[in-house]
């Protein structure tokens, strides 16, 4: 158990460094990633008790979340913002084009 804390540990310190430049891709890369060793550590927990260290070391991790759920909430916010603002510009670029039938013609009277 001790291997996978200390992995997840490395791979949540590698991410709060640059937390702040991180891409979505990055970011739903690290929490596959985290998913899939928290179900190992949970497996692990099932067969023995984790011991103080271990309890700290999670604990430790832990902190790292308000930031990392932060982050995800800022790259939420401009995806949405950026869907609006299409959505926006979508509809005023509707409203100039011209509705007319292609096969129809003009016609003037002289006075």
């Amino acid at each position: 158990m001790d291997e996978l804390i200390n992995e997840l540990d490395w791979l949540t310190e590698k991410l709060s460094v640059h937390l702040d430049d991180v891409t979505y891709e990055e970011l739903e890369a690290f929490v596959e990633q985290r998913q899939n060793l928290v179900e190992r550590i949970e497996q692990e927990v099932e067969k023995c008790q984790p011991i103080s260290a271990q309890k700290d070391a999670i604990r430790r991790i832990l902190e790292h979340d308000p930031s990392i759920m932060a982050r995800m909430n800022a790259l939420r916010q401009e995806a949405q913002d950026f869907l609006q603002k299409r959505g926006q510009a979508k509809i005023q670029r509707s409203a100039y084009e011209a509705a007319y039938t292609p096969d129809s013609f003009l016609m003037d009277r002289k006075k």
